[in-house]
């Protein structure tokens, strides 16, 4: 490909991102990026936070970009990106972190639903899922642009739009996943904080009350 693909989106947002993941991806250990679009989180995140291990991913035929930034920037703690469909199969490695930003509202719900699968099946136990974008909750859109987005995403394509925190968490608690912390962000958008529970303590939140 000729020169790196490049998101004023994520020149504007990997600041406040890198903010909000410093606060949290404390500890030393690695990080799977689900969906690393151009390239430009990873830089910027790896270098930013030296004690991680980025592992950043792709579809097929948009790993060359995220290489690019790669290979340009030549972190040391910034691994070659690998190719990943959430749909599919998914890394055999565990991982103390994950993250992925603004992936929701593009998958359809099916894909986002093996996304919360996937990722909580590489995290290990204790470990850290970061998902950032626009999000609404309890049935309401949290701002007009959110609203506007979301009309335009379903006419693009009916299966895509803004998701619902209250479904994702939902969805997430029987894979092993608890909504920790929701943090506002610029431009109406969020970063939602989970993290991977032991199966023992997924049951107990699931089993119902007496």
């Amino acid at each position: 490909m000729h020169g790196k693909p490049f998101a004023e989106s994520a020149e504007q947002n990997k600041g406040p991102i890198l903010g909000v993941l410093r606060a949290w991806f404390t500890e030393p250990g690695s990080v799977l990026e689900v969906g690393s679009g151009t390239g430009q989180h990873a830089v910027h995140f790896a270098a930013g936070m030296p004690h991680l291990q980025w592992q950043p991913t792709e579809v097929q035929g948009r790993v060359e970009g995220v290489e690019a930034w790669r290979l340009e920037a030549g972190l040391a703690n910034l691994r070659p990106a690998r190719v990943l469909d959430a749909a599919g199969l998914w890394p055999a490695e565990r991982y103390d972190y994950a993250f992925t930003a603004n992936t929701a509202h593009i998958m359809h719900w099916p894909a986002v639903l093996a996304t919360l699968a996937g990722v909580a099946g590489v995290l290990r136990d204790g470990g850290l899922f970061a998902m950032y974008g626009p999000f609404a909750r309890a049935g309401r859109h949290t701002a007009r642009s959110n609203l506007d987005f979301d009309r335009s995403l379903r006419r693009m394509d009916p299966g895509m739009g803004v998701r619902d925190m209250d479904d994702l968490e939902r969805e997430a608690l029987p894979c092993g996943l608890r909504l920790l912390e929701v943090v506002a962000m610029p431009a109406d958008n969020f970063t939602l904080i989970w993290s991977r529970q032991h199966p023992d303590e997924t049951r107990r939140a699931q089993r119902p009350q007496s």
